[in-house]
């Protein structure tokens, strides 16, 4: 069962349980600049951008490009590594299990062995933040003692053991949304008010994580584009991305070349750009820190002109010429 918010008069409007408990954590633990990733540090004022790595046989758009007998072809992992850090990307997200609608599950001795391979070889040749797109506790400690920067968890740490091995990292970990499991999310999603129901989720998921020691700032958090939600919720999520700023811990979203773009362009994955990147820029505006794409350059150039405009609005005056 979701959890359920409960509402409280404040004048004319309403503030539910989760925004009562963030207010109070606010007053303590006021909103930071910067994030830290294990040694490495990024602006919480700068808009980011997380390249794509997808290691796997049928992921929706890319799967299967960067394996040969299912194994990683590293050549190919190092050539599109670079050419994401010298677009921009500050962060790559390493994956070898699919999480599209209906993907199968796979074993976790193969995500393993998958990942483990690539993250040894990217670590040891760039300066910037590996995040590991994972739900596997034995995999999540593994990452960590190879230089993994970030746990990217599809599943906010609900697998038996993920909490406590997340925990022990020492890693920050982006908890998602997720309604169901890839094999079925999309087969009848139902929510009472999406936009409140993901928001209490992630509410709950934060209370878990801090009950185990994973403190709130070591947390981002990603709503989950397309995870168990229909084409309506999904667009409705974005319309109402903004709410998520009363949770006050950074947020991540991932719509590039999803199918809610097919749906309004009538085009398949590969001609998607154009509207991944209206998306990214709306989401930005609506409060977003991180954006993961698998086009890293475009996606980039979109971003710096929100920065842009973000910071006149925050430093009024100071117009640059």
């Amino acid at each position: 069962m979701p959890v359920r918010p409960f509402w409280t008069l404040k004048g004319n409007l309403y503030w539910s349980s989760f925004e009562l408990l963030f207010i109070c954590r606010q007053k303590l633990n006021p909103v930071q600049t910067q994030f830290h990733f294990g040694t490495r540090v990024l602006d919480r004022r700068v808009p980011q951008v997380m390249g794509i790595l997808n290691i796997t046989a049928d992921s929706f758009s890319d799967g299967g490009e960067l394996l040969d007998d299912g194994k990683p072809r590293l050549d190919l992992v190092l050539k599109r590594a670079e050419s994401m850090i010298q677009a921009g990307a500050t962060i790559l997200d390493i994956g070898a299990e699919s999480t599209r609608p209906g993907a199968v599950a796979v074993p976790e001795s193969v995500e393993a062995d998958r990942v483990l391979v690539v993250l040894e070889a990217l670590s040891s040749r760039f300066d910037t933040i590996l995040s590991v797109d994972t739900s596997s506790p034995s995999l999540m400690t593994q990452a960590a003692a190879l230089g993994a920067g970030l746990i990217n968890d599809v599943r906010a740490l609900t697998r038996p053991g993920a909490l406590q091995a997340a925990t022990a990292s020492g890693l920050p970990v982006c908890l998602m949304h997720m309604q169901g499991q890839p094999a079925d999310m999309q087969e009848n999603p139902v929510y009472r008010q999406v936009v409140d129901d993901i928001m209490a989720y992630l509410s709950a998921r934060i209370t878990a994580c801090e009950k185990s020691g994973l403190s709130a700032q070591r947390l981002i958090l990603d709503p989950g584009f397309g995870f168990g939600k229909t084409f309506g919720n999904n667009l409705e999520l974005l319309d109402r991305l903004e709410n998520f700023s009363v949770l006050k811990l950074p947020l991540l979203v991932g719509m590039s070349r999803k199918r809610m773009l097919g749906t309004i362009t009538g085009k398949d994955e590969q001609e998607r750009l154009a509207a991944g990147i209206a998306a990214a820029v709306i989401a930005v505006m609506k409060g977003a820190w991180i954006v993961r794409t698998h086009d890293v350059a475009p996606t980039v150039d979109a971003l710096k002109v929100c920065h842009a405009l973000l910071q006149r609005r925050a430093e009024p005056g100071k117009d640059r010429g």
